[in-house]
């Protein structure tokens, strides 16, 4: 299994005697990554993964097969929160960059990857393939 990081604060800079602190002195609040949505096992993510990406010959064709499970599974619209905002999931998309999610407030809409998406408490209808899709992303 892959361990990812917690969090990343990018703000935090090297000082003399090589200890870190922000910019402004004080220790900065982390940054967390959005949470598994349930708490799916390794075999159950993996079972998930193996039914996307059958047949697939390459990661282009497994992110294609992770996209149609997500896009035909995922219940849309559902609202969240992007940096303490609410906005409405509509849809999602596949990318050059990878499977995003197309979020509207009022009449602005903006792409953010469903890799960093924070999902609602409860969690839409088929999130379990968001969930699948960041298992096989941080296995790549």
């Amino acid at each position: 299994m892959v361990q990812r990081p917690v969090h990343v604060d990018l703000a935090w800079e090297p000082q003399p005697g090589g200890s870190l602190s922000s910019a402004a002195g004080e220790a900065p609040a982390a940054v967390l990554y959005p949470a598994r949505v349930s708490s799916l096992s390794d075999a159950e993510l993996d079972a998930l993964v193996a039914e996307a990406v059958v047949d697939c010959y390459d990661e282009h064709e497994q992110l294609s097969g992770l996209f149609a499970m997500i896009e035909g599974d995922l219940a849309v619209p559902f609202e969240t929160e992007v940096l303490g905002v609410p906005v409405v999931v509509r849809k999602v998309d596949l990318r050059s960059s990878g499977i995003v999610a197309i979020c509207h407030r009022g009449r602005l809409r903006q792409a953010i990857g469903i890799l960093d998406l924070p999902l609602p408490d409860p969690a839409p209808d088929g999130a379990q393939w968001i969930e699948a899709y960041r298992w096989w992303a941080g296995t790549q």
